[in-house]
């Protein structure tokens, strides 16, 4: 055997096992997260408690700068209260760490992901099915995107990275994304507290967000905010084509997490999720669900995409880009009673219908979650602006065609359209 060939036998071997060891260590962290130990994570909850520890001693444990200098102790927590008329206490969680470069290392880049969920679910808490006491385990959403930047952090810990790096785990984030909106706050403000962390919002030069990695599809993702700076598009479709991925560039940065509170205040963000799927806000998000080697798949693209972002000349520019995610604020006269796709990571034309909910008019003509959409009314959809194009012609009462692809077969149903619940 040629020693060439011996040499690349060698490297693989000696690679292999760090693949494995990261996935192991992900999976470690998604089930503690997830576990039934820690009750949901609920905002100000000892599982809350829990899931913070957990991932302060992870932090603590790669010697990353703290935030918070006090009395006698110094700390990775920002604590912060809210609500009107149910006071809780929680906090965010960050650790720095500082950039290599004596021109860039005054720029800082947030890499975040929230690490709090649901609880018990209930009335009124965002679960879907409010009607069934029971732990939510979020492993998904978003144990997963703890999982990645945990490992992020331990990566660019041994790497280094030119400009600062903020590590952030947000609290409270499904109550409003409430602890993205404190910290920023927070930096506003005099706080002689306060340590390693920018003067101000003007210190951040980019932010990219983590939510919901757990459930890649046909190496499959979306990228939010690709239009915020000028060079995101061509970076985020360059490491896509050379890792193999299908992205869907989504220009603005709004949409239902964390990131949606930078951009409000001019910063530029990505925001890097692999989609809904039927057990999303329920009981059922455990870790036995996830697609490990999909939020490998997801850590290598983010750790070059943090390490391009963090070696750039010069900062990003900010570019304003007004919301395409309106869907949910649209007074629509009907609804088909499905959770579409709005990420667009399928590969295939149409929009995916993610959730289907027994008993909506979708349901009720046959269709299912994991049909992909392709005409309603005898008029194309191939995206969420035209699904959304189509349902405000569409009148209450009356009956129109659906198309879909389920598999390889194309099947038409005949949807009876009901008004949405106010």
């Amino acid at each position: 055997m040629k020693k060439s060939v011996l040499l690349l036998i060698f490297a693989i071997a000696l690679v292999a096992p760090t693949f494995a060891q990261k996935q192991d260590d992900m999976k470690q962290a998604v089930e503690y997260l997830a576990s039934q130990e820690l009750g949901g994570r609920y905002p100000g909850t000892a599982g809350d408690t829990l899931a913070s520890e957990f991932i302060v001693g992870k932090l603590r444990s790669l010697k990353l700068k703290p935030v918070i200098k006090g009395k006698k102790k110094i700390g990775y927590f920002h604590d912060f209260t809210y609500g009107k008329t149910e006071k809780r206490t929680t906090h965010n969680i960050f650790a720095v760490l500082p950039g290599k470069d004596k021109k860039l290392k005054n720029e800082y880049i947030v890499v975040g992901s929230h690490y709090d969920h649901l609880g018990m679910g209930g009335e009124g808490s965002g679960s879907r099915r409010p009607d069934t006491l029971g732990v939510h385990p979020g492993a998904d959403d978003n144990a997963s995107g703890d999982a990645v930047v945990l490992e992020l952090a331990k990566y660019f810990k041994k790497t280094g990275s030119r400009r600062s790096i903020i590590f952030a785990f947000f609290g409270a984030e499904e109550q409003g994304l409430v602890g993205s909106k404190f910290f920023l706050d927070w930096l506003k403000k005099e706080d002689d507290r306060r340590i390693n962390l920018p003067a101000d919002k003007n210190g951040i030069v980019a932010m990219v967000n983590l939510d919901m990695v757990g459930r890649m599809r046909n190496n499959s993702m979306s990228v939010s905010g690709t239009g915020t700076s000028s060079s995101f598009k061509a970076t985020v479709e360059n490491i896509a084509e050379q890792k193999g991925l299908h992205v869907s560039c989504i220009p603005d940065g709004y949409g239902p997490s964390d990131q949606a509170s930078f951009v409000a205040a001019d910063i530029p963000v990505l925001f890097i999720t692999t989609g809904g799927h039927m057990e999303y806000h329920t009981p059922a998000d455990v870790p036995s669900t996830l697609n490990y080697d999909g939020m490998q798949q997801t850590l290598e693209f983010t750790q070059e995409l943090v390490t391009r972002l963090s070696a750039m000349p010069t900062a990003p520019d900010y570019i304003s880009v007004p919301s395409t995610q309106t869907m949910k604020h649209a007074k629509f006269k009907v609804t088909l009673g499905l959770m579409p796709d709005v990420m667009g990571a399928s590969t295939t034309p149409g929009l995916r219908a993610d959730i289907v909910v027994a008993g909506k008019p979708a349901h009720n003509a046959g269709i299912r979650s994991g049909d992909i959409i392709q005409e309603i009314d005898g008029k194309a959809v191939n995206d969420i602006n035209q699904y959304m194009e189509r349902l405000s012609e569409l009148k209450a009462g009356t009956t129109i065609p659906v198309k879909v692809l389920r598999g390889e077969e194309i099947i038409t149903f005949q949807v009876h359209l009901i008004a949405p619940v106010r």
